[in-house]
């Protein structure tokens, strides 16, 4: 029942996003780099009374949801070097989102479901690689004209997306190719025309505006987010290491 009437508020409720606006224009810089330090230090206490207002269930409400409670989260772990130097930071459901805890993977599913991939232009995973966080909440009256917005900028960011004789594009074009369908028409609609495209390393560094914050190196994630990996990634890393300890054990037996 408790559920019941915290999802019907989240299908009514007008929640107010002023305070996430607030907070994304003091903490984010026009570089779409996060002052973690600075926001820890003063302004946690206004982003967990926006977490705990009902959030609502529309599009600009769950793309608020999702970057407020991994901004929370990061927040939680600060200092670190990338959010997968944090527990199970994608799937584990510690997020209260109207009445119910939900994991990030959850509040992207939901989102995905609603059938325009524009979202992935929204969503801010706290990585260098991440499209860029907008210095401004997402709200049902202007959503539309936001991820618009939101795509041209993250298309026309040449450290995430390049366009030239080969394209070279961010890999979550690769991860949710299902969403984006049709990838040549969906660059077409932003001015991109591409025949040929390869797809980034994605540095999952954290969107620190600290100059002096650590890289986070590519080897260090793949043993990080192990258990992220697909199954035949899983299956062949255990084969190596077998194959390894095989190698050794004759070189040092015989």
């Amino acid at each position: 029942m408790r559920l019941f009437l915290f999802t019907a508020l989240a299908v009514f409720a007008q929640p107010d996003h002023a305070a996430w606006d607030a907070l994304l224009k003091k903490y984010v810089t026009a570089e779409s780099r996060v002052n973690y330090a600075q926001w820890k230090a003063d302004g946690v206490k206004e982003l967990d009374a926006y977490l705990a207002q009902p959030h609502g269930a529309s599009k600009a409400a769950l793309i608020n949801a999702y970057n407020a409670h991994m901004i929370r989260w990061i927040l939680s772990n600060y200092p670190t070097a990338s959010v997968f130097r944090t527990d199970d930071p994608f799937r584990a459901p510690r997020n209260p989102v109207n009445g119910r805890a939900m994991s990030l993977d959850d509040i992207e599913t939901e989102l995905r479901n609603m059938g325009d991939p524009r979202i992935h232009a929204a969503l801010v995973c706290a990585a260098r690689s991440c499209p860029p966080l907008r210095r401004e909440a997402y709200t049902d009256s202007a959503i539309d004209a936001q991820l618009d917005d939101n795509t041209r900028a993250w298309l026309s960011n040449p450290a995430l997306n390049e366009f030239g004789e080969i394209a070279k594009v961010s890999p979550i074009f690769e991860w949710y190719a299902g969403d984006f369908g049709d990838l040549a028409a969906f660059f077409r609609r932003y001015g991109k025309n591409v025949s040929k495209i390869e797809y980034k390393t994605y540095d999952w560094s954290l969107n620190d505006s600290d100059p002096n914050a650590p890289h986070y190196p590519q080897w260090r994630f793949y043993i990080d987010s192990f258990d992220y990996q697909p199954n035949w990634v899983k299956a062949t890393a255990a084969a190596l290491v077998l194959a390894a300890a095989y190698l050794l054990k004759r070189r040092f037996i015989y």
